[in-house]
């Protein structure tokens, strides 16, 4: 059963986290420890940052499972232009910009963030679940 989406609110900004998307990069964690810290049960804590900081973080996660909603007038994200694609060695594409899936039941779905499988292995198509790793797969 997929895990829902998790929401993480302070005055200023509302952090929602998609576990279904995560490939746990880790930029999160390296860009901004003190917000982003898996040790703790709450593991997302705006209020221990600045939203400008925590927006500028969240625009580095290759997936897209972190995404945010600016509550104090602050500027929302906005999708990179030209849309690009980038294959990670022995990994997923990372695509940026205006992207429009298709879900399994014909809803589309408008993301600025996501990487996409590239093993054919995944579960969790088109979004990569790091099956790669357990499947060995190598790109050329």
């Amino acid at each position: 059963m997929p895990e829902r989406t998790q929401e993480y609110r302070s005055d200023d900004i509302v952090v929602t986290f998609d576990p279904n998307r995560c490939i746990h990069a880790t930029r999160c964690i390296q860009g901004l420890p003190e917000v982003f810290d898996v040790r703790q049960r709450r593991w997302v804590r705006p209020e221990n940052a600045a939203a400008d900081d925590i927006a500028q973080v969240i625009r580095r996660c290759p997936s897209g499972a972190l995404q945010y909603q600016r509550l104090d007038g602050g500027e929302p994200e906005v999708a990179d232009v030209p849309v690009t694609v980038s294959p990670m060695p022995n990994g997923p594409y990372y695509v940026r910009g205006s992207i429009e899936l298709l879900d399994d039941d014909d809803n589309v779905l408008v993301l600025n963030r996501a990487a996409l499988c590239r093993c054919g292995q995944s579960g969790n198509k088109p979004f990569c679940d790091n099956s790669h790793l357990r499947e060995g797969f190598r790109s050329e």
